[in-house]
């Protein structure tokens, strides 16, 4: 495949202790501290856990779920229970990463046995910055590596971060390939990244602003996008940048977020890549809960920003039914509120009526994506949120780097 890094068809993983690190960090209520939504265990099981089952593997996971200190930090004992519920079978869990309880269990597998081992993340060294050769040497890696006969790297959502149990097997292990998650966000992402058709169309969207600066430069300068739609909070600060006052309550809201110091840098930008970087014409704000459109030309505003605008939406729309590679990150307004959720599902409708080859990314865009509808409607949905941020503007992961070196 793509970047000369082999896969599950390389290797006969039959009868062979086979560990797989996947990404099934999932959003927790931090009452219940149940699991809100699947879909990342859903993906990592069906398409790479299931098929090592079905070749008479032994199979253990290695997996993380949320930081030490956050509300979403917690055992994977519920994670195991899904697993076995989409397998239909039981997935042993062992509360455990590398003592003798969990040696002991990897010992007793048989084939087409899963075991999941307890959250990476409960050992503090998992999260240490290092190399794979120095993460090798670490607890983790020496006692479970005597059982390791092939390394699948399936973390495509956690590939920006070369975390031991990530990259520490990598040197010590008889095999180690993509699994079919990884496998499959690098043919897509390869798409809209290395070899467009175009035009190629980049939308950036929603609350994380700090990133899209770089990812224009990147796209644009590297001649990757034609051109970057943008909306949400992405929008107000290149609007800001541009020198639109934007009024007392929306400028609040970038200062508050840390996003007034990145103003040059976003001005730099807007001026190198001028008729390439497409901002709102008009934009929708908030009077007493119902919508009302403002054109550019009539800020500041006294009222909340949260959607992009009709007209605005009508050049968008132009502009997507004219590409051929689609690359969508952040919705374009509060698509939670009824009012201000028609530029986020006018986009997506136009995404879906498109010919072209289509990625959507990010947890809010999948969310809204999933609400409206449109989660079958596009070509590839990411499983990741940062690490996608930072394939699209470097075109490759720390751990996707290690993999190149290691894959064999």
């Amino acid at each position: 495949m793509e970047y000369g890094i082999k896969t599950l068809d390389d290797v006969d993983v039959s009868g062979k202790r086979v560990f797989v690190r996947v990404d099934v960090n999932s959003p927790i209520d931090p009452t219940t501290k149940r699991i809100l939504d699947d879909s990342r265990i859903r993906e990592h099981t069906e398409q790479t856990i299931k098929e090592l089952v079905s070749k008479k593997a032994k199979v253990v996971v290695l997996a993380h779920q949320g930081r030490k200190g956050d509300p979403d930090f917690t055992s994977l004992l519920e994670h195991a229970e899904i697993m076995g519920r989409i397998l239909g079978k039981k997935v042993q869990f062992i509360d455990d990463i590398f003592g003798e309880k969990a040696k002991s269990a990897i010992a007793s597998l048989r084939e087409g046995d899963v075991l999941l081992l307890e959250n990476v993340r409960m050992w503090d060294k998992e999260t240490k910055s290092a190399t794979a050769e120095e993460h090798a040497k670490t607890e983790l890696v020496q006692n479970l590596a005597p059982y390791v006969d092939v390394f699948v790297v399936d973390a495509f959502a956690a590939a920006h971060r070369a975390h031991a149990s990530l990259v520490g097997f990598m040197p010590v292990a008889k095999h180690v390939v993509a699994g079919r998650v990884l496998e499959k966000e690098l043919r897509a992402l390869a798409k809209v990244r290395a070899k467009p058709e175009r035009p190629c169309v980049y939308i950036l969207g929603g609350a994380k602003a700090e990133d899209a600066a770089d990812i224009s430069e990147a796209v644009l300068g590297q001649g990757i996008a034609d051109y970057v739609l943008t909306g949400g909070l992405v929008a107000n600060l290149f609007l800001a940048a541009k020198g639109y006052d934007l009024g007392e309550p929306n400028m609040k809201v970038l200062e508050e977020k840390g996003f007034m110091e990145l103003l040059s840098r976003f001005k730099d930008v807007l001026n190198r890549f001028s008729g390439k970087i497409i901002l709102p014409v008009d934009l929708a704000v908030d009077v007493d809960g119902k919508r009302r459109e403002v054109g550019v030309n009539q800020l500041p505003t006294q009222h909340l920003i949260k959607d992009i605008g009709s007209k605005t939406l009508s050049e968008y729309e132009r502009i997507i039914a004219g590409a051929k590679s689609l690359v969508m990150n952040g919705p374009m307004g509060i698509f939670e509120v009824e009012e201000f959720a028609l530029g986020t599902k006018k986009v997506f409708e136009a995404i879906a009526k498109s010919e072209a080859f289509s990625v959507i990314g990010g947890g809010h865009t999948i969310a809204a994506a999933a609400k409206f509808g449109y989660t079958n409607k596009v070509s590839h949905v990411s499983t990741g949120g940062g690490a996608l941020m930072e394939f699209l503007s470097k075109g490759s992961l720390p751990v996707i780097e290690e993999l190149k070196k290691y894959s064999k």
